[in-house]
C-alpha cells in the first residue's frame, strides 16, 4: 500500500507566501518548507524575513509592498526567472480597518481594498499567465475571513468586510477562468486567529470574551490550525478541489 501523506507533501514546488513576516504568512513557509517545498517568502519587513530564511530551510525572502504594482512584478518575476515556475501562490497579505463605517475616511476604505482584493487579484493574475503554461498548472489560495462571507459588526471593519467577500467571489470566478489551465483557485476563510492582526483584540478583556462567546469552540486559533487546510489545498491531496472556500472558524459560520 501506498503512503497516504505522500500526496501532502510538496517535495520540488516553489511557493510564493505574501506576508511572510508573521502570522498565517510565516506559519505558512514554515509549513511549506517542512514538507519540501522552496518558498519566496514576501513581506515589507525584510528583516524578518531575513531572519525568517536564517532558520528555515530553502526559504528566499523578498522584500515586496504588495500596493506597488511594480513590487508585485519584480516578486513574480524573479521568483520565475531563479526558480523557472510557480506552483504554489498564497495571498495572504492584508490588512483590517476597526472603525465603524459612518467615520471611516474614503482613502482608508480604498487601501484596504487595494491590499485585501486588488494586490489579490493582480498577484494571481501574474501568477496565472506562469502556470497556464506549466504541465502541471498550479494552486493559488487566497486568505479571505469568515467575515467575507457574513458581517463583523459589532467589530467594525468595512472595508475588510467587503475585501474579504470580493476574494471569495474572486476565487469561484478565477478557478472557472483558470479551470481549463490545470490552476486550482480556492480560499481558507479563517476565524479569529491569535496574529499580530488581533492582538490588540484578543488580549483586552471585552474582546477576548466577545471571541470565546461567539465561537462554538469557545476560544481564537492558533496558527497553526490552518495548516491542514493549507496543504490540503496547495497539494495533489486537494487536486479534485477548486472554487472552494474552506471555513477554519471554529464553528463561528454553523451558529
Amino acid at each position: 500500500m501506498s503512503d497516504p501523506f505522500q500526496s501532502f507533501r510538496l517535495d520540488g514546488k516553489v511557493a510564493i507566501v505574501t506576508g511572510a513576516s508573521s502570522g498565517i504568512g510565516e506559519q505558512t513557509t514554515k509549513l511549506f518548507s517542512s514538507v519540501g517545498a522552496t518558498v519566496v517568502a514576501a513581506a515589507r519587513r525584510i528583516d524578518r524575513l531575513e531572519k525568517l530564511a536564517s532558520e528555515t530551510k530553502n526559504v528566499v525572502p523578498c522584500s515586496c509592498d504588495v500596493t506597488n504594482d511594480d513590487d508585485c512584478e519584480n516578486l513574480v518575476r524573479t521568483t520565475f526567472e531563479q526558480f523557472g515556475k510557480i506552483d504554489i501562490l498564497i495571498n495572504n497579505a492584508g490588512i483590517s480597518d476597526p472603525i465603524p463605517a459612518i467615520d471611516e475616511d474614503l482613502e482608508e476604505f480604498r487601501r484596504v481594498i487595494q491590499i485585501d482584493l486588488v494586490a489579490c487579484f493582480y498577484l494571481a493574475q501574474l501568477s496565472a499567465r506562469i502556470m497556464r503554461k506549466q504541465d502541471t498548472g498550479g494552486s493559488i489560495i487566497n486568505v479571505a475571513s469568515v467575515h467575507g462571507l457574513v458581517g463583523s459588526a459589532p467589530n467594525n471593519q468595512p472595508g475588510y468586510t467587503s475585501a474579504k467577500g470580493g476574494l471569495v467571489n474572486l476565487t469561484r470566478e478565477l478557478a472557472l477562468e483558470w479551470a481549463r489551465f490545470g490552476i486550482r483557485v480556492n480560499a481558507i476563510a479563517p476565524g479569529y486567529v491569535a496574529t499580530e492582526l488581533t492582538d490588540e483584540m484578543i488580549a483586552g478583556d471585552n474582546g477576548r470574551k466577545w471571541i470565546e462567546r461567539n465561537t462554538p469552540l469557545r476560544r481564537p486559533a492558533s496558527v497553526h490550525e490552518l495548516d491542514g487546510a493549507m496543504l490540503l489545498l496547495a497539494s495533489e491531496a486537494g487536486s479534485y478541489i477548486t472554487g472552494e472556500t474552506i471555513a477554519v472558524d471554529g464553528g463561528w459560520l454553523a451558529r
